[in-house]
């Protein structure tokens, strides 16, 4: 069960935070994006996924995380200067590195948190985070200002109690 609540946080996920090899120049996959349109090599330097992510459902993950923040690929991920490909598996970039914590920070919160919140009123997507849960299309989620308090009038015009 917890495998597949991390798996479901993971594939709803906004942080590019896993590493695929480097794209090389085979074939198109059927179905894919004309902007992708290419074959995915098996993933290398998995950290977080679990090392039998398939290559479609990586790409599925990191298109996921990319959406949540509002993203590209470059964001957590380098551009190798020979290849003129990105370099998926290269560790240079910071935000990588953060990607995974954040990722596992969300697999806690799934697995170890919400599971004791027992609310019958809660729907399906409200059982787990998603990167997009705080993201919500930006780099960096975006700062709450809760609305202003409005529960009757302001106490000057109330009567005071025993007078």
């Amino acid at each position: 069960m917890q495998s597949r609540l991390f798996l479901t946080a993971v594939l709803c996920a906004a942080f590019a935070a896993a590493a695929a090899p480097t794209l090389s120049q085979q074939a198109p996959t059927p179905g894919a994006s004309p902007m992708y349109a290419h074959h995915w090599p098996k993933p290398t330097n998995l950290k977080v996924l679990p090392k039998d992510t398939s290559p479609e459902q990586l790409h599925k993950i990191m298109d996921g995380i990319a959406d949540s923040l509002g993203v590209h690929c470059s964001f957590c991920h380098v551009m190798n200067e020979q290849t003129h490909h990105m370099d998926f598996a290269s560790d240079a970039k910071p935000d990588k590195n953060m990607a995974r914590i954040m990722m596992r920070m969300m697999q806690a919160i799934n697995t170890q948190y919400l599971p004791q919140i027992h609310d019958p009123d809660a729907m399906p997507e409200d059982k787990h985070v998603t990167c997009g849960t705080c993201h919500q299309g930006h780099q960096m989620p975006p700062h709450f200002v809760p609305p202003p308090e409005h529960h009757g009038p302001p106490m000057a015009n109330m009567p005071r109690p025993g007078l």
